[in-house]
Formats: C-alpha cells, sequence, structure tokens
C-alpha cells in the first residue's frame, strides 16, 4: 500500500483519476456531540438559541461544507454532487449524531465530502450552542460507508 497523494519525489500530488471509469459514488460519514449532562434536554424542547434554528442550521452548513470541499483539502477533486443529505438525531442523553451521505456519478470517490459534510455540521451545533457551554464534545468523525469504484467500505 502506498500514498496516493505523493509522486516519486515524495512530493504532493493531485491523483491521476483520468483513466477511471464513471460511476456512481456514495459515501456517509457521521460525527457525534457530546453535550454535559441537561444540556441536551434544554436544546431537544425547541433547538432554538439566540443565533437561530440549530438543527435546520447545521443541516443547511453541512451541505455548503461537503459541496465546498475542494477548497478546503488542497489535493481532493472537485467533484458536482448529485446530492447531499445531513441527518441529525438525538442519541442517548447527551449526544448529537450526525449523518451526512454525498453521491455523485464521477471517476473518484465522495468520502471527503461526506466526512466535511459531517464536521462542518457538527462544528455548526459547538458554535450555536456554545453559548450555553464550552465542555461541549466533537468525537469520533468517521467514514461509516462508501460505494461505487475499486472497492465497498462499510
Amino acid at each position: 500500500m502506498e500514498l496516493t497523494h505523493l509522486n516519486e519525489k515524495g512530493q504532493p500530488t493531485m491523483v491521476d483519476v483520468g483513466h477511471k471509469t464513471v460511476t456512481e459514488r456514495t459515501a456517509t460519514a457521521e460525527a457525534t456531540v457530546v453535550f454535559p449532562a441537561g444540556i441536551l434536554d434544554q436544546l431537544v424542547s425547541g433547538w432554538e438559541t439566540k443565533k437561530g434554528p440549530v438543527l435546520q442550521t447545521a443541516i443547511l452548513a453541512g451541505v455548503m461544507g461537503a459541496k465546498k470541499t475542494p477548497e478546503l483539502i488542497p489535493l481532493c477533486h472537485a467533484i458536482p454532487l448529485d446530492s447531499c443529505k445531513v441527518e441529525i438525531e438525538a442519541v442517548e442523553t447527551n449526544c448529537l449524531r450526525i449523518r451526512c451521505t454525498a453521491k455523485a456519478t464521477h471517476k473518484t470517490g465522495v468520502e471527503m465530502e461526506a466526512l466535511t459534510g459531517a464536521t462542518v455540521a457538527a462544528l455548526t451545533v459547538y458554535d450555536m450552542c456554545k453559548a450555553l457551554t464550552h465542555e461541549i464534545c466533537i468525537e469520533e468523525v468517521k467514514l461509516v460507508s462508501k460505494r461505487g469504484g475499486k472497492r465497498d467500505v462499510g
């Protein structure tokens, strides 16, 4: 196994995907936001802060983040997304699970878009809720699955 973003001299390089086949590609990533006891209960009742509706804003931010991935990750290909869906749900008594699924018909995958979308949505939740506490923790940002291309994951 080798790193694909380094050339023979060890310098950063964008991967050449010109020879790859266009296929439908899907990736889902997840981020977990953990709140101190009692904070999530306050939010669940209305999900509204002085900055506005937390969930709706985080969903929009996640989609926007996924669309801007090649501007944030230097060697990432610009991929026109066919769709991007961000879902947020309360799990346990103190956690939110943020799940971002990105889809494209392209020569390369959309894992980075899904990971970026989930992360930006989580950061938005933090930003909108930090007035309540700075003890919010974003944990376990991970790729859950990917389909299309050489190999499937998850």
